[in-house]
């Protein structure tokens, strides 16, 4: 972020000055000062995007939903790749049927495995 980026040159002596914007000169005190004030809201509007952003992930998680793209390995799917496997199938050759991606295949047969492993109460 250019903020970060200013305070890195100002922590190394480096006096910024503005061609565009007038008021910000590191080399003035009034100049100083405005850059400190404008990094201060800069951070806080970082810092109120990120709890907004938390929270309403939260509130989404509590209502039940998730976010991500929805997986296209649906449990059909993934049971017919688990059969593949077990009759010998490589993972190449189960995704190149299912026509996904090899670490597709990978992602929910390992799911796939766990919840036997360690089925849900």
């Amino acid at each position: 972020m250019a903020i970060d980026t200013l305070s890195e040159l100002n922590d190394r002596g480096v006096d910024i000055r503005s061609l565009t914007e007038p008021e910000i000169d590191t080399t003035t005190p009034m100049g100083r000062a405005l850059f400190g004030i404008v990094a201060v809201f800069a951070q806080l509007r970082v810092d109120t995007i990120r709890d907004n952003t938390l929270r309403g992930l939260e509130h989404a998680r509590a209502a039940g939903r998730v976010g991500g793209r929805p997986s296209v390995m649906s449990p059909e799917r993934t049971e017919a790749a688990a059969r593949m496997r077990d009759d010998g199938k490589t993972l190449s050759q189960i995704a190149d049927v299912l026509e996904v991606g090899k670490s597709t295949v990978h992602r929910a047969l390992a799911r796939h495995d766990d919840n036997r492993a360690h089925p849900a109460s």
